[in-house]
C-alpha cells in the first residue's frame, strides 16, 4: 500500500501548476488509481474517483461538498480530526487504519495515506484510502488459526505426500510425549504400537489417494513406550497442479474414553458380584448357539437354576456374606461345565447354563447331578458356615423352544416341577408344565389374599402320654379353606409360602390363634400345651420379633410353658447369631423347643443342648416299620435312650397300630400321635377328645 500511495503522489504534486477542478484532471485520476483517492478542503471532499465512491457506496457527486467526518465512525472521529490538524500544521504524511462508514450505515476497515498540498495559496489533503476489510479478515482468522493450533487439546501433525513430518503443534507433544525437533524430518510411523497388521495399513492408503482423507481409530505408542488409542482424521491440500502440498493430521487421545465405554460394556453384559455373564449376554449368546445350531443341525441343553431358600442366607447371615455364597456358587458351577459352554447368573439366586452338545436326557441327568452335588457342599463365609441347594430345570433346544425367550422360559416352568418335587433335584421340561405354572400363579394371587378373606383355619392333633393315656399337648396344623379347591394341607401352599414372604404373616397368625385356644383349652386342663410350626424362613426374616408374639401370650395369661415351638434340624444347621437370639428368647420365656422329624436330616446332635431343646420327635419313617423291621426298632430306642441321657422328652409321630405304641412305650418313648389317636381336627372336634383316655 505504501508503494501505490509514492506511485500516485506525483499526480497530487502537479496540482500547482494545473487547476484541480478541470474535467481533465478527474478523468486522469479515475481512470488511472487503482485505490480510493480524495481531495479534501479543511474537511470537506473537493474530489474523490470513482473508486473511493463505490467502496463507500455512493455516487461520486454525493461525495463532493460532504464532510470526511460523514465517512468515519462515530468512535474515530476525534482520532481522524487530530490525523487533519497534524497532516496541515507540519506538512506530514500520514499512514494509519480505521473504520470508515459507508452511505448505508455499515463500516469497513481501510488503510489510509494522506500529504498536504499547497495549491494556488490553498491548503489540501490529498488523500489515498484502500478497503482492507478481507485483509483483516483474513489475518483475524490467520491470527485464529494459530492460536487454534498452538492451544489446541487435538494434536495436529502436518506431513509431506510421503509421511514425512513438517511441523506438529504443542498437543501433539503433550499426547505422544515427542517434542517438534524429534519428529521434523522423521517419517510419522515413528508412532507405530505394531497392533495393526499390513492390511490395515494398505486399507488406510487406499482411502487417502483415492479420496485424500481417512478418518478411524488407531492404536499408537508414545515416546515412553506406553500405547493409547487415538482418533484420527487424515486431509490432504494439493497444490493447483493437483500435486499433494501436505498432508494434516488431526488426532485425539481415547485410550480412556475406550476404557471408559469398555467397562460401561463389560458392565451392561456381566454381572458385577459373580462377573458371570448377566441375562442380556445370556441372551445374546443364546441366539448365537441357536444361529450355529440351525446351521450345523446340533442341539444343546439349557439349565435353569434357583437357590433354595437362599433368601435365609440373606436374612440371618447378612447380605455380605449372602454376596460371598454366590460368588462361591458361580465359581462351583464353572468348575462343573466346559469352557465353551455358558454360565450367567440372571439376578437374586438365580442361575443359567447352557451346554452345549448334550442333546439327551441321560447326559442332562448327569450334569443336573454333578451341579446338585457341588452345590450342596458347605461354604465357609468368615466364621460361618452356610448350606444350600438347588432346584434345575432342563429345556432343550430345539425340542422345548425355538427362541431364546421360549426356551428360558420352560427351563423355569422345569425348574419350580423340581421345587415342587422337594428341592435339591432336577426336573426336564414337559409341555403339562405350562397349565401347572399357570395354576402356581393363580395359587400364590389366592394365598396373597388368604388371611385377609379369613380363609386360614387351625386343625388339632392330639398328643398322648403313653404312661396315662390321656391327651396331654395338641399340635396345630395350618389348613387353608380355598374357596375352590376346598380345605388343603400346607403341602399344597408351603412352598409359595415361603417364596413370596407370605409365610411370617402367616405363621405369626398360627402362632397368635393357637394361643388363644390354647388359653381356652388350659382352663379345662391347666398342664396343657399347644405346639406350633415354625419354618426356617420364618426365622430368618427380620419380620419375626418374638417380642410380639410374647406379648401375646401375657395378654391371653398364658404362661411360656404352655407352647411348644418345634423346628427342623436344617434350622440348626444353618443357625445364625439372629437366630440363635430368637430361639433364646422363647425358651427364656419358658417356651419349650421341640425337634421335628429327628433323623431324617442332618447330624445335629452337638446342637441339641446348645439351643435348649426340649424335645424330639421321632419321624414317622421310622415309626412306620418299628414293628416288622429290627433296624428300625433299635434306631427308635437309641433315640430314646439318647434322650433320656440329656433329659429330654421324646414324642413319636405317624403311630397308627396297637403294636407300633406297645414297642415305644416298651422302649419308654414319652408321647406319641397318630391316627391310631385322631387324624387332624378342628377345634369343635378336638375337644370331644379332651376328656378321653387313649391307653391299653
Amino acid at each position: 500500500m505504501v508503494e501505490e500511495w509514492q506511485r500516485h503522489r506525483p499526480e497530487f504534486s502537479r496540482l500547482d501548476r494545473i487547476s484541480p477542478w478541470t474535467p481533465a484532471m478527474h478523468a486522469s485520476l479515475a481512470d488511472h488509481a487503482a485505490v480510493g483517492m480524495y481531495l479534501l478542503e479543511d474537511d470537506r471532499f473537493l474530489y474523490v474517483n470513482d473508486r473511493l465512491a463505490r467502496m463507500l457506496g455512493y455516487q461520486r457527486a454525493e461525495m463532493l461538498g460532504i464532510s470526511i467526518f460523514d465517512v468515519v465512525a462515530h468512535d474515530e472521529r476525534q482520532r481522524v480530526a487530530e490525523k487533519l490538524q497534524q497532516t496541515l500544521a507540519e506538512e506530514k504524511d500520514i499512514h494509519y487504519e480505521r473504520r470508515a462508514r459507508c452511505k448505508d450505515g455499515s463500516f469497513i476497515d481501510v488503510e489510509v495515506f494522506g500529504s498536504r498540498l499547497d495549491v494556488e495559496g490553498r491548503r489540501l489533503i490529498a488523500g489515498v484510502m484502500l478497503d482492507v476489510t478481507r485483509r483483516k479478515q483474513e489475518e483475524a482468522m490467520a491470527q485464529l488459526t494459530s492460536l487454534v493450533y498452538q492451544h489446541s487439546s487435538d494434536a495436529m501433525v502436518v506431513t509431506d505426500a510421503n509421511g514425512i513430518v513438517i511441523t506438529v503443534n504443542p498437543a501433539f507433544t503433550d499426547i505422544t510425549g515427542y517434542s517438534l525437533d524429534e519428529v521434523v524430518g522423521r517419517r510419522i510411523s515413528v508412532l507405530s504400537s505394531g497392533r495393526h497388521d499390513p492390511a490395515f495399513f494398505r486399507a488406510m492408503w487406499r482411502s487417502i489417494r483415492r479420496s485424500g482423507s481417512w478418518e478411524g481409530e488407531i492404536w499408537n505408542r508414545r515416546k515412553n513406550g506406553e500405547e493409547y488409542a487415538e482418533r484420527l482424521t487424515i486431509s490432504t491440500s494439493y497444490n493447483d497442479d493437483g500435486s499433494v502440498r501436505c498432508r494434516v493430521g488431526l488426532f485425539s487421545d481415547v485410550t480412556e474414553k475406550k476404557r471408559r465405554d469398555e467397562r460401561i460394556w463389560h458392565q451392561a453384559h456381566y454381572d458385577y458380584l459373580t462377573g458371570l455373564p448377566n441375562r442380556l449376554m445370556l441372551q445374546q449368546g443364546l441366539e448365537a448357539k441357536m444361529l450355529y445350531a440351525r446351521h450345523t443341525g446340533s442341539a444343546f441343553v439349557l439349565l435353569y437354576l434357583d437357590l433354595d431358600l437362599f433368601k435365609e442366607i440373606n436374612d440371618t447371615l447378612g447380605h455380605g456374606k449372602g454376596d460371598e455364597m454366590l460368588r462361591q456358587v458361580a465359581a462351583r458351577l464353572l468348575a462343573c461345565v466346559r469352557r465353551s459352554d455358558l454360565v450367567a447368573r440372571l439376578g437374586g439366586d438365580e442361575f443359567c447354563i447352557v451346554a452345549d452338545g448334550i442333546c439327551g436326557e441321560e447326559e442332562t441327568r448327569g450334569l443336573c447331578e454333578k451341579i446338585v452335588r457341588a452345590v450342596a457342599e458347605p461354604y465357609l463365609l468368615g466364621d460361618d458356615r452356610g448350606l444350600i441347594s438347588v432346584s434345575i430345570g432342563a429345556a432343550f433346544y430345539p425340542r422345548d423352544g425355538e427362541s431364546a425367550d421360549e426356551l428360558i422360559h420352560n427351563a423355569d416352568l422345569a425348574m419350580y416341577a423340581a421345587k415342587d418335587q422337594g428341592r435339591n433335584g432336577y426336573s426336564v421340561y414337559a409341555p403339562g408344565m405350562r397349565r401347572e405354572a399357570g395354576l402356581r400363579r393363580q395359587l400364590v394371587r389366592d394365598l396373597s389374599g388368604a388371611l385377609d378373606a379369613g380363609q386360614l383355619v387351625l386343625y388339632y392333633q392330639p398328643i398322648i402320654d403313653l404312661l396315662s393315656g390321656r391327651v396331654v399337648k395338641a399340635e396345630a396344623l395350618l389348613r387353608w379353606q380355598h374357596p375352590r379347591n376346598g380345605l388343603l394341607s400346607p403341602m399344597h401352599f408351603m412352598h409359595e409360602a415361603e417364596e413370596t414372604g407370605l409365610i411370617v404373616d402367616m405363621g405369626n397368625w398360627v402362632f397368635r390363634e393357637a394361643a388363644r385356644q390354647l388359653a381356652q383349652w388350659r382352663r379345662r386342663q391347666p398342664d396343657f400345651q399347644m405346639a406350633v410350626n415354625m419354618s426356617p424362613a420364618q426365622f430368618a426374616s427380620r419380620k419375626l420379633h418374638p417380642a410380639d408374639l410374647l406379648a401375646s401370650l401375657h395378654k391371653l395369661g398364658v404362661p411360656g410353658e404352655g407352647m411348644v415351638v418345634e423346628i427342623t434340624e436344617r434350622l440348626l444347621m444353618d443357625i445364625s447369631p439372629q437366630i440363635s437370639h430368637k430361639l433364646l428368647a422363647f425358651s427364656d420365656a419358658g417356651i419349650q423347643i421341640a425337634l421335628d422329624d429327628f433323623g431324617t436330616g442332618y447330624s445335629s446332635l452337638p446342637y441339641l443342648l446348645t439351643h435348649h431343646i426340649g424335645y424330639l420327635k421321632i419321624d414317622m419313617s421310622f415309626v412306620r416299620n418299628i414293628e416288622r423291621s429290627p433296624q428300625d426298632q433299635r434306631l427308635c430306642e437309641a433315640i430314646i435312650l439318647m434322650a433320656r441321657k440329656l433329659g429330654l422328652s421324646v414324642i413319636a409321630e405317624g403311630v397308627t397300630t396297637p403294636g407300633q405304641r406297645k414297642v415305644l412305650a416298651e422302649a419308654g418313648c414319652d408321647f406319641a400321635q397318630g391316627f391310631l389317636y385322631s387324624a387332624p381336627v378342628n377345634a369343635q372336634g378336638f375337644e370331644k377328645l379332651l376328656d378321653r383316655s387313649f391307653g391299653d
